[in-house]
């Protein structure tokens, strides 16, 4: 049984391997696509919505409400990115009920890649919100002896993210491939059922995970700002 899809080399052509993961990844990233562009593309003001409309609506709506429960004072702000992280990841693990299909959330380069989004997108907001030099004032207060110990604590926090939704994926996958081999008729049915679920609760830790250290960093920055500009009610 191969855990990752990594290992599901579909071609190889002078040692440049195309494995499951590319192309899986690419065909969520072109779903979310075209389903994008089908439903926005028929928009409307109008009393009577289609149905699709309606449902994306929900999902936005609830998607910036998540936000702000959070603590971001302006939701819309976070909205694209952290929607974008949570569409992309419950695709990817829904799509597991289609056979033959691996979800490329259980490969750690992916998840990597997702952590690694984070980790950049944790300064950009900061330094949009509050500056550059704000931003950079953080890591040496309240001493430049803390300058060693925040470095680590953004370190960490990437690793931490990306490890903990490729294991949580993989695990599921390795579970499924151990009750399918002792019974092979009921239990994949049970375990897809219970993966709709779980992949659906990792989407929303991840997002929201995102969310937080977005959120702490603006906070942070905000509190060590100095008096004046906290003064501003910015």
């Amino acid at each position: 049984m191969e855990i990752s899809p990594d290992a599901w080399v579909l071609h190889e052509w002078r040692g440049v391997q195309l494995n499951a993961t590319i192309v899986f990844t690419w065909g969520v990233m072109a779903l979310l696509a075209l389903g994008s562009w089908a439903i926005t593309s028929r928009l409307s003001t109008e009393e009577t919505v289609s149905r699709w409309q309606v449902a994306l609506e929900v999902i936005v709506t609830t998607i910036r409400d998540q936000i702000a429960e959070v603590g971001a004072d302006d939701p819309g702000r976070y909205l694209p990115f952290i929607g974008t992280l949570f569409l992309f990841i419950a695709t990817a693990n829904i799509l597991a009920v289609i056979p033959g299909y691996q979800p490329p959330t259980g490969s750690l380069s992916t998840t990597a890649a997702l952590a690694i989004c984070v980790l950049i997108a944790v300064p950009l907001f900061s330094i949009g919100k509050r500056g550059l030099r704000g931003y950079l004032r953080s890591y040496i207060q309240p001493t430049p002896l803390m300058l060693p110990f925040a470095l680590v604590g953004e370190i960490s926090r990437t690793i931490a993210l990306a490890v903990r939704l490729y294991g949580n994926v993989m695990s599921g996958t390795v579970i499924v491939g151990i009750l399918i081999s002792v019974a092979p008729f009921f239990f994949p049915v049970v375990m897809q059922v219970l993966g709709l679920l779980t992949g659906l609760i990792q989407a929303y830790i991840f997002a929201i995970l995102a969310m937080v250290y977005i959120g702490s960093a603006s906070r942070s920055r905000q509190a060590s700002d100095d008096p004046s500009i906290q003064d501003t009610g910015d």
